[in-house]
């Protein structure tokens, strides 16, 4: 009997160990941020801003703000799986071909894009004239970017399928130059790129992101960061939103910010600037962000354009 009641209190004293144990470990604090990685490309306004008026080293006094920049979102997702950085800028389409490849990538946050985000560009003295033209031409595009989702929608619009023309995988600087050199019969890029070569004079635009639904950029993460720092992920969003607040009451010092960080005439920054929606709040993903990315994720798996089909929802940060 003795026996028993030693074992009894053996395991309860066990229990309530763990259970002191797992208290502690609630109460301990998260653990601080030394140095805060950020990912973004020229297209991120909000993050260009950002970095310009120093509002993460005013929202982090005591973390160090490191900066990256990247010519689409594909790199951005590779620096992001690589642990280089902490938090990334992308459009719709680079994050489900990641997270395809099973990267431990989450969404973070979501802005919906201008309608003019993205455009199909020709040669000025191009013969096409409609989308069905499109059939058998050599289209350069960015793969794993958000253009590759844009340019299923216009061959869907078309009646065309990927079989129907001849993809060319170029970075934009690549492609710009295929088009002036007219080794490519179309282009299909987002902003600032567009707003670049309508400027420059010749291109021109054969159909654009107006015609479609509202298409979204998202703000990511990896599941191990935000669950260290949630407090900071959450303080990050709304920096991001700060950045919107002070481009809606600056519009022209945010368009020469624009020229200057990333190299943009001032012209082509002031394009990108009025095709741009205001105000363009960051929100953490709601039901209709997450099935309109579920319809991209779901499209590409039914084209075998990515290798493992995708549920959304398991991958969206919910802000704790």
């Amino acid at each position: 009997m003795k026996k028993v009641i030693t074992t009894i209190l053996s395991l309860f004293l066990g229990l309530s160990l763990v259970a002191c144990s797992k208290d502690k470990e609630k109460d301990q604090p998260q653990q601080a941020l030394k140095v805060l990685n950020i990912g973004y490309q020229k297209a991120s306004l909000k993050l260009i801003v950002a970095k310009k008026n120093k509002l993460f080293e005013q929202a982090f006094p005591n973390t160090k703000i490191e900066w990256k920049e990247f010519p689409a979102g594909p790199q951005t997702l590779e620096a992001l799986n690589a642990g280089s950085i902490d938090v990334g800028y992308t459009g719709d389409t680079p994050v489900i071909f990641a997270l395809s490849a099973s990267k431990p990538i989450n969404y973070v946050a979501y802005e919906i894009n201008s309608k003019n985000a993205h455009s199909v560009l020709l040669p000025k003295d191009s013969p096409i004239q409609t989308l069905q033209d499109l059939k058998g031409k050599r289209i350069a595009l960015t793969q794993g970017s958000s253009a590759h989702f844009f340019l299923a929608q216009v061959l869907d619009k078309a009646h065309l399928t990927w079989q129907d023309i001849q993809p060319i995988w170029l970075t934009p600087a690549d492609a710009r130059a295929a088009v002036d050199k007219k080794s490519v019969d179309a282009w299909v890029i987002w902003d600032p790129y567009s707003s670049a070569a309508a400027l420059a004079g010749n291109t021109k635009v054969l159909i654009d992101a107006s015609s479609f639904p509202p298409a979204y950029s998202f703000y990511l993460s990896n599941p191990t960061f935000l669950k260290a720092h949630a407090a900071e992920a959450n303080q990050f969003v709304a920096t991001l939103n700060q950045a919107d607040q002070w481009i809606n009451a600056h519009p022209q010092e945010a368009t020469q910010i624009l020229a200057e960080s990333t190299g943009l005439d001032s012209n082509v920054a002031a394009r990108v600037m009025e095709h741009r929606k205001s105000p363009s709040p960051v929100q953490i993903l709601d039901d209709e962000t997450v099935q309109a990315q579920q319809k991209i994720a779901d499209l590409f798996a039914n084209l075998k354009l990515i290798p493992n089909a995708v549920q959304i929802k398991d991958h969206v940060w919910n802000g704790k």
